[in-house]
Protein backbone atom coordinates (compact mmCIF):
# COMPACT_ATOMS: atom_id res chain seq x y z
CA UNK A 1 0.00 0.00 0.00
CA UNK A 2 1.43 3.26 -0.87
CA UNK A 3 1.27 6.48 1.35
CA UNK A 4 -2.41 7.94 1.77
CA UNK A 5 -2.56 11.86 1.92
CA UNK A 6 -2.60 12.27 5.41
CA UNK A 7 -0.57 10.41 7.71
CA UNK A 8 0.18 9.95 11.26
CA UNK A 9 4.15 9.81 12.88
CA UNK A 10 4.47 8.28 15.96
CA UNK A 11 6.70 11.75 17.34
CA UNK A 12 3.36 13.10 18.11
CA UNK A 13 1.88 12.75 21.42
CA UNK A 14 4.88 14.06 23.90
CA UNK A 15 6.36 11.11 24.54
CA UNK A 16 9.66 10.75 22.98
CA UNK A 17 10.07 14.21 21.58
CA UNK A 18 9.87 17.82 24.46
CA UNK A 19 6.42 19.14 23.12
CA UNK A 20 3.38 19.69 25.39
CA UNK A 21 1.70 17.12 27.91
CA UNK A 22 3.05 13.60 27.23
CA UNK A 23 1.00 10.56 26.52
CA UNK A 24 0.46 8.09 29.10
CA UNK A 25 1.37 4.70 27.66
CA UNK A 26 -2.37 3.33 27.32
CA UNK A 27 -3.30 6.68 25.73
CA UNK A 28 -0.23 7.23 23.41
CA UNK A 29 -1.57 3.76 21.62
CA UNK A 30 -5.17 4.01 21.60
CA UNK A 31 -4.76 7.62 20.10
CA UNK A 32 -3.23 5.70 16.92
CA UNK A 33 -6.30 3.06 17.15
CA UNK A 34 -8.31 6.38 16.89
CA UNK A 35 -6.60 7.65 14.03
CA UNK A 36 -7.47 4.35 12.36
CA UNK A 37 -10.74 4.63 13.34
CA UNK A 38 -10.78 8.08 12.09
CA UNK A 39 -9.92 6.96 8.48
CA UNK A 40 -6.35 7.94 8.90
CA UNK A 41 -4.35 5.46 6.74
CA UNK A 42 -0.79 6.03 7.25
CA UNK A 43 1.61 5.37 9.95
CA UNK A 44 5.04 6.38 9.79
CA UNK A 45 7.90 5.64 12.90
CA UNK A 46 11.30 6.35 13.44
CA UNK A 47 13.67 2.94 15.74
CA UNK A 48 15.60 5.69 17.16
CA UNK A 49 12.16 7.29 19.10
CA UNK A 50 12.40 5.45 22.83
CA UNK A 51 15.15 3.61 21.14
CA UNK A 52 12.54 1.06 19.31
CA UNK A 53 9.75 2.13 21.64
CA UNK A 54 8.28 3.98 19.43
CA UNK A 55 7.72 1.33 17.32
CA UNK A 56 6.91 -1.04 19.73
CA UNK A 57 3.80 1.57 20.73
CA UNK A 58 2.81 1.46 16.96
CA UNK A 59 2.43 -2.40 16.30
CA UNK A 60 0.68 -2.95 19.75
CA UNK A 61 -2.08 -0.26 18.59
CA UNK A 62 -2.08 -1.66 15.30
CA UNK A 63 -2.04 -5.34 16.30
CA UNK A 64 -5.26 -7.35 14.87
CA UNK A 65 -5.69 -4.90 12.11
CA UNK A 66 -5.80 -6.27 8.50
CA UNK A 67 -2.37 -5.05 7.48
CA UNK A 68 -3.32 -4.89 4.24
CA UNK A 69 -5.66 -1.48 4.91
CA UNK A 70 -2.92 0.84 6.29
CA UNK A 71 0.70 1.90 5.11
CA UNK A 72 3.30 1.31 7.39
CA UNK A 73 6.59 3.21 7.03
CA UNK A 74 9.49 2.69 8.76
CA UNK A 75 12.79 5.36 9.15
CA UNK A 76 16.08 4.00 9.89
CA UNK A 77 19.53 5.68 10.60
CA UNK A 78 20.55 6.78 13.85
CA UNK A 79 22.76 3.68 15.35
CA UNK A 80 21.74 2.96 18.76
CA UNK A 81 22.73 -0.74 18.75
CA UNK A 82 26.31 0.06 18.76
CA UNK A 83 26.86 3.65 19.27
CA UNK A 84 26.84 5.66 22.01
CA UNK A 85 24.29 9.00 22.56
CA UNK A 86 26.44 12.38 22.85
CA UNK A 87 23.82 14.75 24.57
CA UNK A 88 21.62 16.77 22.01
CA UNK A 89 23.41 15.52 19.54
CA UNK A 90 21.80 12.18 19.94
CA UNK A 91 22.84 9.15 18.95
CA UNK A 92 25.35 8.37 15.76
CA UNK A 93 24.22 7.99 11.91
CA UNK A 94 25.39 4.65 11.13
CA UNK A 95 27.52 5.52 8.41
CA UNK A 96 29.48 7.20 11.18
CA UNK A 97 33.41 6.19 10.06
CA UNK A 98 34.14 5.62 13.69
CA UNK A 99 31.62 2.86 13.81
CA UNK A 100 31.46 1.03 10.92
CA UNK A 101 32.84 0.96 7.04
CA UNK A 102 31.02 1.82 3.78
CA UNK A 103 31.09 -2.22 3.32
CA UNK A 104 29.31 -3.06 6.58
CA UNK A 105 26.66 -0.95 5.82
CA UNK A 106 24.25 -3.52 4.34
CA UNK A 107 24.41 -5.07 7.22
CA UNK A 108 23.60 -2.94 9.47
CA UNK A 109 20.80 -1.67 7.31
CA UNK A 110 19.12 -5.03 7.06
CA UNK A 111 19.96 -5.55 10.91
CA UNK A 112 18.16 -2.15 11.94
CA UNK A 113 14.70 -3.13 9.04
CA UNK A 114 14.80 -6.31 10.41
CA UNK A 115 14.27 -5.30 13.85
CA UNK A 116 12.42 -2.30 13.22
CA UNK A 117 9.90 -4.67 11.80
CA UNK A 118 9.63 -6.95 14.67
CA UNK A 119 9.00 -4.39 17.10
CA UNK A 120 6.11 -3.01 14.80
CA UNK A 121 5.13 -6.85 14.45
CA UNK A 122 5.27 -6.60 10.93
CA UNK A 123 7.00 -8.55 7.99
CA UNK A 124 8.01 -5.82 5.88
CA UNK A 125 7.63 -1.83 5.62
CA UNK A 126 5.41 0.08 2.71
CA UNK A 127 8.38 2.26 2.55
CA UNK A 128 11.72 2.59 4.44
CA UNK A 129 13.48 5.50 4.80
CA UNK A 130 17.08 6.93 5.58
CA UNK A 131 16.54 9.07 9.08
CA UNK A 132 18.27 12.87 8.99
CA UNK A 133 21.24 11.16 6.96
CA UNK A 134 24.81 12.96 7.44
CA UNK A 135 27.02 13.81 4.48
CA UNK A 136 27.72 10.39 3.46
CA UNK A 137 24.39 9.57 3.59
CA UNK A 138 23.54 11.68 0.39
CA UNK A 139 26.71 11.19 -1.57
CA UNK A 140 27.92 7.29 -0.69
CA UNK A 141 26.66 5.24 -3.29
CA UNK A 142 27.11 1.96 -0.84
CA UNK A 143 24.34 3.83 1.65
CA UNK A 144 21.82 3.26 -1.02
CA UNK A 145 23.17 0.16 -2.82
CA UNK A 146 22.82 -1.10 1.34
CA UNK A 147 18.74 -0.08 1.27
CA UNK A 148 18.50 -1.27 -2.43
CA UNK A 149 19.36 -4.81 -0.70
CA UNK A 150 16.86 -4.30 1.89
CA UNK A 151 13.99 -3.97 -0.69
CA UNK A 152 15.37 -6.77 -2.95
CA UNK A 153 15.24 -9.01 0.61
CA UNK A 154 11.44 -8.09 0.48
CA UNK A 155 11.81 -6.12 3.55
CA UNK A 156 10.45 -2.89 2.01
CA UNK A 157 8.31 -1.71 -0.90
CA UNK A 158 9.94 1.46 -1.31
CA UNK A 159 12.38 3.30 -0.31
CA UNK A 160 12.63 7.39 0.44
CA UNK A 161 14.85 9.97 2.34
CA UNK A 162 14.12 12.10 5.30
CA UNK A 163 16.12 15.17 6.07
CA UNK A 164 16.01 16.81 9.01
CA UNK A 165 14.75 17.05 11.96
CA UNK A 166 16.37 20.89 11.51
CA UNK A 167 15.37 22.88 8.31
CA UNK A 168 17.96 22.87 5.50
CA UNK A 169 19.99 20.19 3.58
CA UNK A 170 18.13 21.72 -0.13
CA UNK A 171 21.39 21.51 -1.84
CA UNK A 172 21.62 18.45 -0.59
CA UNK A 173 19.14 17.03 -1.07
CA UNK A 174 18.49 17.82 -5.38
CA UNK A 175 22.11 16.49 -5.91
CA UNK A 176 20.89 12.99 -4.40
CA UNK A 177 17.78 13.45 -5.95
CA UNK A 178 19.83 13.94 -8.77
CA UNK A 179 22.44 10.73 -8.02
CA UNK A 180 19.97 7.84 -6.66
CA UNK A 181 16.52 8.93 -8.25
CA UNK A 182 16.27 5.99 -9.72
CA UNK A 183 15.73 3.96 -5.85
CA UNK A 184 14.27 6.95 -4.18
CA UNK A 185 10.37 7.00 -4.08
CA UNK A 186 9.76 9.40 -1.33
CA UNK A 187 11.31 12.41 0.07
CA UNK A 188 10.12 13.65 3.75
CA UNK A 189 10.49 17.61 3.95
CA UNK A 190 9.48 20.46 6.13
CA UNK A 191 6.79 22.65 4.42
CA UNK A 192 4.02 24.55 5.51
CA UNK A 193 2.13 28.19 4.89
CA UNK A 194 4.25 29.66 7.47
CA UNK A 195 7.02 27.87 6.51
CA UNK A 196 7.28 27.90 2.77
CA UNK A 197 11.07 28.22 2.75
CA UNK A 198 13.46 26.49 1.81
CA UNK A 199 11.55 23.20 1.42
CA UNK A 200 9.68 24.61 -1.75
CA UNK A 201 13.44 25.15 -3.85
CA UNK A 202 13.66 20.91 -3.78
CA UNK A 203 9.96 20.47 -4.78
CA UNK A 204 10.65 21.37 -8.55
CA UNK A 205 13.61 18.81 -8.31
CA UNK A 206 11.17 16.16 -6.71
CA UNK A 207 8.60 16.60 -9.55
CA UNK A 208 11.54 16.08 -12.20
CA UNK A 209 12.36 13.32 -10.88
CA UNK A 210 9.54 11.58 -10.03
CA UNK A 211 10.27 11.73 -6.41
CA UNK A 212 6.90 11.81 -3.99
CA UNK A 213 7.21 14.00 -1.41
CA UNK A 214 5.83 13.72 2.70
CA UNK A 215 5.71 16.99 4.74
CA UNK A 216 6.03 17.45 7.86
CA UNK A 217 5.26 20.16 10.73
CA UNK A 218 2.29 21.27 8.91
CA UNK A 219 0.92 22.75 11.78
CA UNK A 220 4.13 24.96 12.34
CA UNK A 221 4.55 24.31 16.23
CA UNK A 222 0.70 24.42 17.01
CA UNK A 223 0.38 27.47 15.25
CA UNK A 224 -2.37 26.17 12.82
CA UNK A 225 -3.95 23.53 15.44
CA UNK A 226 -5.31 26.92 16.27
CA UNK A 227 -4.57 26.43 20.34
CA UNK A 228 -1.10 28.50 20.18
CA UNK A 229 -1.92 31.90 20.47
CA UNK A 230 -0.40 34.61 21.21
CA UNK A 231 0.00 34.85 25.13
CA UNK A 232 0.74 31.03 25.06
CA UNK A 233 2.67 29.80 27.88
CA UNK A 234 4.79 26.57 26.93
CA UNK A 235 5.67 24.18 29.46
CA UNK A 236 9.50 24.16 30.60
CA UNK A 237 11.81 21.87 28.46
CA UNK A 238 8.81 22.05 25.68
CA UNK A 239 11.61 22.50 22.76
CA UNK A 240 9.60 25.29 21.03
CA UNK A 241 10.82 27.73 23.77
CA UNK A 242 13.96 27.49 21.67
CA UNK A 243 12.36 29.44 18.89
CA UNK A 244 13.14 33.09 18.20
CA UNK A 245 11.30 35.34 20.61
CA UNK A 246 7.70 36.19 19.42
CA UNK A 247 7.33 33.60 16.78
CA UNK A 248 3.55 32.63 17.93
CA UNK A 249 2.76 36.23 17.52
CA UNK A 250 4.19 35.99 14.31
CA UNK A 251 2.97 33.28 13.10
CA UNK A 252 -0.56 34.25 14.60
CA UNK A 253 -0.74 37.25 12.47
CA UNK A 254 -0.06 35.34 9.14
CA UNK A 255 -2.40 32.94 9.60
CA UNK A 256 -5.43 35.31 10.36
CA UNK A 257 -4.02 37.16 6.89
CA UNK A 258 -4.41 33.31 5.37
CA UNK A 259 -8.10 32.94 7.41
CA UNK A 260 -10.42 34.31 4.24
CA UNK A 261 -8.73 31.61 1.76
CA UNK A 262 -9.90 29.18 4.41
CA UNK A 263 -13.03 30.40 5.29
CA UNK A 264 -13.68 30.59 1.60
CA UNK A 265 -13.58 27.11 1.37
CA UNK A 266 -14.85 25.74 5.12
CA UNK A 267 -11.65 24.95 6.13
CA UNK A 268 -9.92 25.23 9.99
CA UNK A 269 -6.60 26.50 10.30
CA UNK A 270 -5.15 22.83 9.66
CA UNK A 271 -6.95 21.56 6.60
CA UNK A 272 -6.14 24.61 5.03
CA UNK A 273 -2.42 23.86 6.17
CA UNK A 274 -2.70 20.73 4.40
CA UNK A 275 -4.80 21.43 1.38
CA UNK A 276 -2.02 23.97 0.49
CA UNK A 277 0.66 21.58 1.14
CA UNK A 278 -1.00 18.63 -1.23
CA UNK A 279 -1.95 21.54 -3.86
CA UNK A 280 1.76 21.40 -4.45
CA UNK A 281 2.25 18.92 -7.40
CA UNK A 282 4.75 16.79 -5.89
CA UNK A 283 3.35 16.62 -2.49
CA UNK A 284 1.26 13.73 -2.21
CA UNK A 285 0.81 12.71 1.70
CA UNK A 286 0.86 15.15 4.92
CA UNK A 287 1.90 14.62 8.52
CA UNK A 288 1.18 17.17 11.37
CA UNK A 289 2.43 16.72 14.23
CA UNK A 290 -0.01 15.94 16.89
CA UNK A 291 0.01 17.88 20.66
CA UNK A 292 -1.72 17.69 23.77
CA UNK A 293 -0.86 21.12 24.92
CA UNK A 294 -1.20 22.33 28.61
CA UNK A 295 -3.55 24.62 29.66
CA UNK A 296 -7.16 24.90 28.03
CA UNK A 297 -6.95 23.62 24.61
CA UNK A 298 -8.46 20.75 22.49
CA UNK A 299 -8.78 17.48 22.90
CA UNK A 300 -5.96 15.20 20.94
CA UNK A 301 -8.61 12.39 19.45
CA UNK A 302 -10.43 15.92 18.39
CA UNK A 303 -7.37 17.52 16.64
CA UNK A 304 -7.25 13.26 15.02
CA UNK A 305 -11.06 13.83 13.52
CA UNK A 306 -10.25 17.41 12.61
CA UNK A 307 -7.15 16.26 10.25
CA UNK A 308 -9.29 13.09 9.42
CA UNK A 309 -12.08 15.55 7.97
CA UNK A 310 -10.12 17.03 5.49
CA UNK A 311 -12.12 17.49 1.97
CA UNK A 312 -9.94 15.11 -0.30
CA UNK A 313 -10.70 16.26 -3.52
CA UNK A 314 -9.99 19.95 -2.72
CA UNK A 315 -7.02 21.77 -4.04
CA UNK A 316 -6.63 25.56 -4.01
CA UNK A 317 -6.11 27.59 -7.15
CA UNK A 318 -2.33 28.79 -7.91
CA UNK A 319 -3.52 32.14 -6.98
CA UNK A 320 -4.64 30.85 -3.75
CA UNK A 321 -1.59 29.08 -3.30
CA UNK A 322 1.02 32.06 -4.63
CA UNK A 323 -1.32 34.36 -2.17
CA UNK A 324 -0.94 32.52 1.17
CA UNK A 325 2.76 31.83 0.09
CA UNK A 326 3.04 35.37 -0.01
CA UNK A 327 1.56 35.83 3.31
CA UNK A 328 3.67 33.10 4.56
CA UNK A 329 7.30 33.78 3.34
CA UNK A 330 9.64 33.26 5.71
CA UNK A 331 12.90 33.32 2.99
CA UNK A 332 16.06 33.82 5.14
CA UNK A 333 14.19 33.49 8.66
CA UNK A 334 17.18 30.69 9.31
CA UNK A 335 20.67 29.37 9.52
CA UNK A 336 20.47 26.35 6.77
CA UNK A 337 21.55 22.84 8.20
CA UNK A 338 23.36 21.06 5.39
CA UNK A 339 26.32 22.16 2.67
CA UNK A 340 26.96 26.03 4.18
CA UNK A 341 29.28 28.21 3.63
CA UNK A 342 29.76 29.29 7.21
CA UNK A 343 32.11 25.59 7.50
CA UNK A 344 35.39 25.32 6.76
CA UNK A 345 35.39 21.62 8.46
CA UNK A 346 32.38 19.29 9.08
CA UNK A 347 31.89 19.30 13.07
CA UNK A 348 28.35 18.00 13.56
CA UNK A 349 26.78 15.27 11.18
CA UNK A 350 24.21 18.03 9.95
CA UNK A 351 26.51 20.34 9.00
CA UNK A 352 29.48 20.22 6.76
CA UNK A 353 31.39 22.51 4.20
CA UNK A 354 30.16 23.75 0.77
CA UNK A 355 31.44 21.81 -2.11
CA UNK A 356 31.43 22.74 -5.97
CA UNK A 357 29.19 20.49 -7.20
CA UNK A 358 26.40 21.87 -5.14
CA UNK A 359 27.13 25.40 -5.91
CA UNK A 360 26.72 23.89 -9.27
CA UNK A 361 23.30 22.23 -7.98
CA UNK A 362 22.18 25.66 -6.88
CA UNK A 363 23.25 27.66 -10.23
CA UNK A 364 21.16 25.15 -12.51
CA UNK A 365 18.56 24.84 -10.52
CA UNK A 366 18.38 28.94 -9.66
CA UNK A 367 18.69 28.68 -5.78
CA UNK A 368 20.75 31.43 -5.45
CA UNK A 369 24.20 31.71 -3.37
CA UNK A 370 22.85 32.67 -0.03
CA UNK A 371 23.39 28.87 0.96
Amino acid sequence: MNLTDIAYGTWSGGKFMHFGKPLEDERFRSVIRHAYNSGIRTFITADVYGVGRADQFLGEALEGIDRSTYCLVGTIGHDFYTGQRVGNRGYPRFTDPELRSPREYADYVKMATEKSLERCKAEKFDLLMLHNPDERGYTRTEVWEAMVKAKDAGLTDRLGIAPGPANGFTLDIVKCFEDYHEAIDWAMLILNPNEPWPGNLALPAAEKFGIDVLTRVADYGGIFWGDVKPGHEFKAGDHRTYRPEGWVEHGYAKLEKMMPIAEKHGLTPIQMATIWNLSHPAVKSVVPTFIDEAGEAKRYEDKINELAATPRDLRFSEEEVAEITRIGDNTGCMDLKGASKRHETSTRPDEWPMRDDLVDIADRYNLGQSW
